[in-house]
């Protein structure tokens, strides 16, 4: 890679000119599974024009090796299905496992672990033992992330731009109670940041659950989700100050053993 990025002679950096090698210079400042890179910074690294390397990019997002988030940029689902999905999200389950046992027993509730993967919630970890077998989702599973609290807690800290071109054609209705509108999922994802960041969804998945979720936050962004689950007719605001206070438990425990992530 430093031949191509170099001259022999005096070292200097080198404009990388195919298309091949402009991809790889771009690939290659994405070097942990959750380093968070700006435009800025990406064209500066690669000596790029900002221009192409904002085409790259976008090409790069619509095929999934490359994610963007409320910060910047980072690796995206294929990226990290090559090195092991496990590798880009085992600090995170590490970090959540405690907390997500202790809230299920505390709420006797189902709680979720999950992250966003452009319009949807990919899940991590779900805990609750009987009650479980009742809410429609599993580990390894993926669900629409404008219709469930996780994914509307996640999507809240994304940019406005994010939101419009993950949903170039509009928002899909799951059921009468969920979000149809690209414009009426701005006006939520509003006021969940106005709500200290607490989402709620009652039905809008599955008209049979309700759900509570939180973003978890660290400097460089939202990371990830935590969320309780249960009947459609639970009290949701009873549950609110638990799932606030584990994910900041989980936030924390991440600064202090952050692993691959960029704190």
């Amino acid at each position: 890679m430093t031949s191509m990025l170099s001259s022999a002679a005096g070292g200097e950096h080198l404009v990388p000119h195919s298309m091949a090698e402009r991809i790889t210079a771009i690939m290659d400042q994405f070097d942990r599974p959750h380093t968070i890179r700006t435009l800025d910074q990406v064209t500066q690294r690669t000596r790029l024009p900002r221009s192409t390397t904002y085409r790259i990019l976008e090409q790069l997002i619509r095929l999934q090796w490359i994610d963007r988030t409320s910060t910047g940029y980072r690796l995206g689902c294929r990226s990290l299905a090559l090195g092991g999905r496990e590798n880009g999200h085992g600090a995170l389950r590490t970090a959540a496992a405690p907390v997500l046992h202790e809230l299920a027993l505390r709420s006797n509730l189902v709680v979720h672990l999950a992250v966003l993967d452009g319009p949807e919630v990919y899940y991590l970890d779900k805990v609750g033992g009987r009650p479980a077998e009742d809410i429609p989702s599993r580990v390894g599973g993926r669900a629409p992330a404008h219709c469930t609290a996780l994914g509307k807690a996640l999507l809240a800290w994304q940019a406005p731009e994010y939101i419009d071109s993950e949903y170039p054609n509009g928002v899909e209705q799951r059921t009468s109670q969920s979000i149809g509108e690209v414009e009426r999922l701005h006006r939520e994802l509003g006021r969940v940041r106005a709500s200290r960041g607490l989402a709620f969804e009652r039905g809008e998945y599955d008209s049979r659950i309700a759900c509570v979720g939180v973003a978890l936050r660290i400097p460089h962004g939202a990371v990830g989700a935590i969320s309780l689950a249960g009947g459609v007719d639970i009290t949701l605001e009873r549950v609110a100050p638990l799932i606030v206070r584990s994910a900041r438990a989980i936030a924390d425990a991440l600064l202090e053993n952050p692993g691959p992530w960029p704190v």
